[in-house]
């Protein structure tokens, strides 16, 4: 049987398990990426654990998210960061050098290499022929000391591309296909890997803009091969010996397949609030815009970002409409300002923001209420725009840039002929702002601020647990629904004592006062539970606050990790009906559950409401009900270690 691309680095790297699909295995870590909004609670996990050293070929601590320093946290979380990466042997990316997934892409990323983040959007590198995963800071922590990363062999899907785009479609109307016929649940538990003749005519960061939106379909990863355009693009960063060529085997075997016809394809968007609510921009009507935000890890490319200069040259934004760019990464900010490209940004009218993440994650740029605002970004959910309700659609730089000149959803097709963008033969190559690690950081003091408190801790799970349902919701509950982001929430990632008090905030504004007084509590879920971001926090603040469980119908598989990584139970219903009797305030015995979870996959719970009896999965492998059974990852591996 011919290997496809991902079992083949997957073979590569197998540690433990069975590339069959459905078991757990573990896999090697070459390489990890962490972003400050995850970084600071990732390396004081990393210190918990007593390592004196990074264990991995190349970790690298990236400052991208909380780069608005309105009060002292951020910045003191930014130096902590340096001088953790310094005792530790990390490469540090200092603020202004930009946005982790790209700045990988161009600095860090080798075809064949196994890379994880505590940034969901880590398979940004699989544009470059990478296995990334993005994860829970726990897990990369563990990582970072040497230790393989578990997960649950994916399967793989095989998606063709076929012919060539049309003029003035791009590669993110190819991920809004995808995410039009799969939905933010049909990844779940596979990596797609992107193959056929279509993909010859994008570039790697045309890749990447896939890969990185593949995390909208809550896939474990996606991958394209490492060929002729990726050696382009890695001489053109001055990286060539890091090329190979990596390719699936022919007739390499799929466990699923889908074909995508590139000229049958036209400009796309995402309607509010969710990145699959996708619909041709021809036919969504003209939408006016009180705002355009061009940018994030998903569309900041230089290709992009000159594209976008080339369609606003001499002509200026709509008066109505509001214009903010945020490059991906200082070296594209730089190759425009001296290529003249800044300037005909700034002419038409566009605010430049810093090579950051900002508005993708709320910080900053928030539309006025009721608002509508038009993103090249990669979510949409609810509030994440900063105003709760304003209305985010998703699109192309192209549709972007036509619609910023129009003031309302435009159609780029109607501006005329489209002059395509290549890339450089060469990029400017200036890594000043990353510094490495001293050969040797024993003597590196680590620097830490007020606003950064211990981490929470958890007990081994009790035999008899009586909690209240604290929450029900629905389907697709995000972890921006969780844990909120935001300028005002983000400084606190490194306090949570502070971020619980916003716990579920969005939704229920009194569930952390609620969950304190009940002391023990339980949430209740639908299905593709806690999809999103791989924020941890959205496991640990509740975590505080006494949850001790999750009943859902289904999980996303980075939060769900993240739970069983913090002692929190994540159970799943065997029943529609079980699920529709539960409320709020309904008391549920879990007895005896230790010895429960020992016996088998099925767990009875009685709610002391109505006395009625209700079957739970809890679907763990042995090593996650070791881990549950002592309390969360951290006092396992103690455990173990002693």
């Amino acid at each position: 049987m011919g290997l496809n691309l991902t079992r083949k680095i997957i073979a590569a790297h197998l540690a433990d398990g069975e590339m069959a699909a459905g078991c757990e295995i573990a896999v090697k870590i070459d390489q990890t990426l962490t972003q400050d909004a995850t970084g600071t609670m990732a390396f004081l996990q990393f210190e918990a654990m007593g390592i004196e050293r990074v264990r991995t070929e190349l970790s690298v601590s990236y400052v991208d998210h909380n780069t608005l320093q309105a009060g002292f946290e951020n910045a003191d979380d930014h130096r902590f960061l340096q001088t953790a990466a310094a005792r530790y042997g990390v490469y540090f990316s200092r603020p202004g050098n930009g946005i982790c997934h790209q700045v990988h892409l161009e600095r860090f990323g080798v075809p064949g290499k196994t890379l994880l983040g505590s940034d969901s959007h880590t398979p940004t590198a699989g544009g470059l022929g990478m296995l990334a995963i993005g994860a829970g800071g726990l897990d990369v922590a563990v990582a970072m000391g040497g230790g393989p990363f578990y997960l649950t062999m994916p399967q793989v899907v095989r998606v063709e591309l076929r012919g060539r785009l049309k003029d003035w479609v791009t590669a993110k109307d190819i991920i809004l296909e995808v995410l039009r016929r799969l939905t933010v649940k049909g990844g779940v538990g596979k990596v797609l890997e992107y193959t056929g003749e279509g993909m010859q005519s994008l570039s790697v960061p045309e890749r990447a803009t896939i890969t990185n939106m593949g995390a909208e379909l809550g896939a474990t990863s996606s991958i394209f091969p490492s060929d002729r355009r990726t050696r382009e693009f890695l001489a053109a960063q001055g990286r060539a010996g890091s090329w190979r060529e990596l390719l699936p085997d022919e007739g390499a075997e799929y466990d699923q397949e889908l074909t995508v016809e590139l000229a049958e394809l036209e400009p796309l968007a995402a309607r509010p609030h969710s990145p699959d609510a996708v619909v041709k921009v021809s036919e969504a009507g003209h939408i006016p815009l009180d705002q355009v935000a061009i940018g994030s890890c998903t569309n900041s490319s230089y290709s992009d970002l000159m594209q976008v200069a080339t369609i606003l040259r001499g002509r200026k934004i709509h008066p109505r409409t509001s214009l903010v760019i945020s490059p991906g990464s200082r070296q594209v900010l730089e190759m425009l300002a001296r290529n003249g490209a800044l300037a005909d940004l700034i002419s038409a009218g566009a605010r430049l923001l810093e090579a950051a993440c900002g508005p993708c994650i709320g910080m900053g740029q928030a539309p006025p209420s009721g608002g509508v605002s038009l993103r090249t970004f990669n979510r949409n959910f609810p509030g994440r725009s900063g105003t709760e309700d304003a209305g985010v659609y998703l699109a192309s730089p192209e549709v972007a840039a036509a619609s910023a000149l129009l003031g309302r959803l435009a159609d780029p097709r109607t501006l005329g002929s489209c002059r395509r963008v290549e890339l450089p033969d060469k990029f400017l190559l200036d890594d000043s702002l990353i510094i490495a690690p001293p050969a040797d950081g024993q003597s590196e003091e680590i620097v830490r601020g007020p606003n950064i408190k211990p981490l929470p801790r958890s007990a081994e799970l009790p035999d008899t647990l009586s909690a209240r349902v604290l929450l029900k919701t629905g389907d697709n509950i995000t972890t921006d629904h969780i844990m909120p982001a935001g300028a005002k929430i983000l400084p606190l990632r490194s306090n949570i004592p502070a971020l619980s008090n916003y716990v579920f905030s969005g939704l229920d504004a009194g569930f952390a006062e609620r969950a304190r007084e009940a002391g023990n509590g339980v949430v209740v879920g639908g299905h593709n539970y806690g999809q999103g971001s791989s924020r941890e926090h959205a496991a640990l603040a509740p975590l505080y606050l006494g949850v001790k469980a999750v009943l859902a119908k289904s999980f996303a598989r980075i939060h769900r990790a993240n739970l069983i990584n913090f002692g929190i139970l994540p159970l799943v219903f065997t029943s529609e009906e079980d699920y529709e009797q539960l409320s709020c305030d309904d008391l549920l015995e879990f007895a005896p559950l230790r010895s429960q979870l020992q016996s088998g996959p099925e767990i009875t719970v009685v709610n002391r409401r109505t006395g009625r009896s209700i079957v739970l999965c809890h679907q763990l492998t042995a090593r996650q009900l070791a881990i549950i059974l002592d309390g969360g990852l951290l006092n396992h591996t103690k455990k173990v270690a002693l």
